[in-house]
């Protein structure tokens, strides 16, 4: 095999592995907590003094953002497609570790949401944040793989970190 044959075997087997393990630990836990709420009839579960997990179907973007129905959802959904497969894309082009970690994250998260959105018609965030009277969003664990691959990607780009392939 060349040299180039072995780097881009490398580089599919950790995005491959690095988009699974995000896919999997996001469906594990929306699995569970469909579970918990549909057959234990909950309707908020107390974590903490600023986490309550609780069950929300939300049909628009991230945070819930341009919630709609049908036409425009679907539409919503063709887009997503579209960025997952520009982000697989970006992975194939760059060289560097980080990158490719940080895309197959945001990759594993978007295909969880993708899923959801196709299997119920509506992805299930579950973690509510908040302090106080304040809540943040609700979100899920896909919503945290792409936070937080999106976030690295940004401190690596401001700070121009120097790292090693």
């Amino acid at each position: 095999m060349s040299e180039k044959t072995v780097q881009l075997n490398k580089k599919f087997f950790l995005s491959l592995i690095t988009i699974l393990i995000c896919f999997f630990l996001d469906r594990i836990s929306k699995i569970y907590i469909i579970e918990l709420f549909v057959n234990n009839q909950f309707k908020e579960q107390y974590i903490n003094s600023f986490t309550n997990i609780i069950l929300i179907w939300n049909k628009g973007i991230a945070f819930g953002f341009f919630e709609s129905e049908n036409y425009f959802y679907n539409i919503i959904t063709l887009f997503i497609s579209f960025i997952i497969i520009f982000i697989n894309y970006l992975i194939y082009e760059t060289k560097k570790k980080i990158e490719i970690i940080c895309f197959s994250v945001i990759t594993g998260g978007a295909l969880g949401n993708l899923f959801d959105r196709i299997y119920y018609n509506a992805v299930p965030d579950f973690i509510d944040i908040h302090y106080n009277n304040f809540h943040w969003f609700t979100f899920n664990v896909s919503d945290i793989c792409i936070t937080l691959g999106i976030i690295i990607l940004i401190i690596f780009d401001i700070f121009n970190f120097r790292y090693k392939n």
